[in-house]
């Protein structure tokens, strides 16, 4: 499944605040996860957002993801999510 270019810029968009839904979270986990834009980092990271906001699906994603990720690279997504969360809360 690829996604077209306006289609991330708006899953961006409706995740720049405090208030973004655990559908938009996921959605960017699954653009990062697969097609052209593939990132495992930052696939985990909105994965991981999503999860903290009660999305059971995200929770299996990320568990899937974090099978195929590095130590390394997940503590960089756990970091990445964290700043996010640090960010939008002001």
């Amino acid at each position: 499944m690829a996604y077209t270019d306006s289609e991330i810029a708006e899953a961006h968009q409706a995740v720049r605040t405090q208030a973004a839904h655990s559908e938009d979270l996921y959605k960017l986990g699954l653009i990062y996860s697969v097609g052209e834009s593939v990132d495992l980092v930052q696939a985990h990271m909105w994965f991981n957002l999503a999860a903290a906001r009660g999305s059971e699906a995200a929770k299996e994603c990320r568990r899937e993801l974090s099978d195929q990720m590095s130590k390394d690279e997940i503590a960089t997504a756990q970091r990445a999510a964290r700043e996010w969360l640090k960010v939008t809360h002001h």
